[in-house]
């Protein structure tokens, strides 16, 4: 504030009559004397209200004026005291503060502008004031005043938080923004697991189906396939030590595999429709134990992997009100998380099947109104899955509203929560920060509101660090850091037509036998690779980070490395990075046949004649036999060297004969073919590409190019073409001199023709 400011709200305070602007006697408020009492006197209005002037004159006395002078004694705590009580006997006052003083000001008639400006807002004016009272003085103040205080120093600046060595976390997560390759079943694929410690991979599909593989150097490579089940699986679970795998489908059985062995050592017959299993046995225990949920019931049962009989060992029935959706195993606490449909989270511990106490140092609290456990219930949803993070110390949930919510295992406290959800993503389209096409956008939309009605289930996965969550997304596989609150990076966000679901990560040393990588080298050919190879190869410090994920409706499973998918095919790139390692079903041989069809078709053909070059768009897809005799003719060299042996001005140069007088000339099936007219391919322009023939159905090699409109040929003779490029070429040849029967007199030669 101004001096000038400051002599004017002074001016106002000493002018001000409050007690005839509150028709009565009043005195301020006692934190608004506090305010001054360090460095003004307050004197306190105690006149009254005979001693009021006359209102309606607009004057008042001296000794109705409540003001406020500079003053170089401040009064004893003993004078405040006598003074308070003489007011408290003589009269009963209302207390005001200031906003209420300058609020009745303004309503004065004679008010100055400056004092206006100051008093229009109230709670500035009075946080100015106090300020400024405090801290300025004028050049002819009193020294008594006392020196200026120092400034408030400004709060310090909050640190941005960072994670230690975070590089080298990163570079031990897959990079490539593209899947390097992908495998098949033969339906939708519903699951995938990585064993870390034999570093095996699983998948499993919707018909029961259930597929070994081996983690190379590079890579994968199938092991074993096994028709495990009648029904769709809708559980699988590998053991902590990556030894055994179990799996329940809906044909009521329960099935285990030794892993290392390929082999299935177990088979359990049951009563009921088994959901979710997970393994609940520490590493290197005697008896492995799987608990199985079941679908239409809360119960939840325990089985030994290797037991004979058919019957659990052990029934957890009252734990939960709703059947199990989700289970999880801390190894690193000996518990279990479990999960139901109305969205209670349970704690229970492996070995007494109930809630782990206090005093075991592996929970914090006593009871879930503690801590975050019930937020899936208040939010009317429930897990689709549970991931626990490598040092037991956090597990993240995935929820059927689309939200990742990350929480402390000891105090049940959530640290984070992510909103993947669709309406979050059309914000931010809407917003323009997406950077999505419209048309792109719109698909992926629609895919996801299916999503959301179907039982289909995405999952989140810990990194081996237990910094980093990986999960899947709209708009691709989002990598984040749950130390700093930073997306890191996002996987797969160019790969629009597949929705990525279910998740499972490798890091570390591939472990591979030299040997049985060198079998596997020379069976697929690659012959220089196997004899290059040494036991060296395996022993080099190299890691090999890989993200396999399922997609929606999809029967395939995918591989997200360090490596773009062009960097690893090399002369192999015809194979491409989607392997057909099973028979393709009808739908998939189709549009594989249609692909190498327009191979063969081609697109564009560039004939190099004597006179010059001549670039052709052809019509395959509304042609598709007229343009496959031609480009396989072209691409035969059938057409190289021949002569234009009609040339006929405003109207047609003609060519395609090997004898070059117009009577030969066969199709690549040999012999005729038939017309293929289509309505929007007409002679209604000059330029146009089209069959010569004796008559309907007798095509053969011969073409011609207008070089006017020609609509009376419409029906009659195949249009499948037109020049792009070098019209003035087909002029050139048009006006050649010929003789009487139209043939050029000096040869014109196609040299030969180039297909794209």
């Amino acid at each position: 504030m101004s001096d000038l400011e400051l002599d004017t709200l002074l001016t106002f305070l000493n002018e001000l009559d409050i007690n005839e602007l509150f028709d009565g006697e009043v005195t301020l408020a006692e934190e608004d004397v506090k305010l001054f009492s360090s460095t003004y006197e307050t004197c306190i209005v105690s006149t009254t209200s005979e001693e009021v002037s006359d209102t309606t004159s607009g004057e008042s006395s001296d000794e109705s004026v409540s003001t406020f002078r500079p003053s170089k004694r401040i009064k004893t705590e003993e004078e405040r005291k006598r003074q308070r009580a003489y007011d408290k006997k003589s009269r009963a006052k209302r207390t005001i503060n200031l906003s209420e003083a300058c609020e009745a000001f303004t309503s004065r008639s004679s008010v100055n502008p400056m004092i206006l400006f100051i008093t229009q807002s109230r709670s500035k004016a009075q946080s100015t004031m106090s300020k400024t009272l405090l801290h300025a003085r004028d050049d002819g103040s009193s020294d008594d005043d006392g020196p200026m205080p120092l400034p408030v120093p400004a709060p310090p600046k909050k640190k941005v938080k960072k994670l230690p060595f975070e590089s080298s976390y990163v570079n031990n997560l897959p990079t490539a923004a593209m899947y390097e390759r992908s495998f098949m079943h033969r339906a939708p694929v519903s699951h995938v697991l990585v064993a870390p410690e034999t570093q095996f991979v699983v998948t499993a599909s919707v018909d029961g189906h259930v597929k070994f593989w081996k983690k190379m150097t590079k890579g994968i490579e199938f092991v074993k396939h096994y028709k495990a089940h009648l029904g769709e699986i809708h559980g699988l679970a590998v053991s902590i030590d990556g030894l055994r795998l179990c799996s329940t489908s809906a044909d009521r059985s329960i099935k285990f595999y030794d892993v290392l062995a390929f082999d299935m050592v177990n088979m359990l017959s049951i009563t009921f429709t088994p959901g979710e299993c997970c393994w609940v046995s520490a590493k290197g225990a005697i008896e492995q134990k799987v608990v199985v949920a079941d679908q239409n019931s809360p119960a939840l049962r325990i089985y030994k992997a290797e037991s004979a009989g058919n019957e659990p060992c052990y029934t957890i029935s009252k734990l939960h009100t709703a059947p199990v959706t989700v289970l999880a195993f801390n190894h690193v606490a000996d518990c279990v998380i479990s999960t139901d449909q109305r969205g209670h989270v349970e704690y229970w511990n492996t070995e007494t099947y109930k809630f782990p106490t206090a005093t075991s140092g592996v929970v914090k609290f006593k009871f879930k109104g503690e801590t975050d456990l019930y937020e899936l219930a208040k939010c009317k949803t429930h897990a689709m899955a549970v991931d626990v993070s490598k040092d037991g110390k956090s597990f993240v949930v995935t929820a059927k509203d689309n939200q990742i919510r990350v929480f402390r295992f000891a105090t049940g406290k959530m640290r984070r929560k992510y909103d993947e959800s669709l309406t979050v993503f059309e914000d931010a389209q809407a917003d323009g920060t997406m950077h999505l096409d419209a048309i792109d956008f719109g698909r992926r939309a629609a895919v996801e509101r299916e999503l959301a009605n179907s039982d289909i289930v995405s999952n989140c996965v810990f990194d081996e660090s237990g910094y980093f969550i990986l999960y899947t997304t709209l708009l691709g596989i989002k990598v984040v850091n749950v130390e700093t609150n930073r997306l890191v990076k996002v996987l797969g966000k160019v790969e629009s037509s597949d929705r990525f679901l279910r998740l499972s990560l490798f890091q570390g040393k591939p472990k591979v036998n030299t040997q049985f990588e060198k079998h596997l080298k020379a069976s697929s050919g690659l012959k220089h690779e196997a004899e290059v190879m040494s036991d060296s190869a395996n022993e080099r410090d190299t890691t090999d980070p890989t993200l396999f994920c399922t997609s929606f409706k999809r029967n395939r499973f995918f591989l997200f490395s360090s490596r773009e998918p062009d960097e690893e095919d090399g002369e192999d790139s015809n194979s491409g990075r989607d392997v057909f390692n099973e028979k393709p079903t009808l739908e998939e041989a189709q549009v594989a046949t249609e692909s190498s069809s327009a191979k063969v078709l081609g697109e564009t053909a560039i004939i190099h004649t004597t006179m010059g070059d001549i670039t052709l768009k052809l019509f395959g897809k509304e042609c598709p036999k007229t343009v496959e005799n031609f480009c396989t003719h072209a691409r035969n060299g059938y057409y190289d060297n021949i002569i234009f042996h009609r040339t006929i001005k405003n109207f047609m140069v003609q060519t395609g004969d090997p004898l070059g007088d117009g009577t030969g000339g066969e199709s690549i099936w040999g012999g005729e073919f038939e017309d293929e007219f289509h309505r929007s391919l007409r002679h209604d322009r000059p330029f146009t590409l089209s069959m010569a023939n004796a008559g309907p159905g007798t095509n053969g090699s011969q073409f011609f190019i207008t070089t006017v409109p020609t609509p009376w040929l419409d029906n009659k003779h195949t249009v499948f073409g037109r020049v792009e490029h070098g019209k003035d070429t087909v002029s050139n040849i048009e006006n050649a001199r010929v003789d009487k029967s139209d043939k050029p007199v000096k040869d014109i030669k196609i040299i030969n023709i180039d297909i794209f």
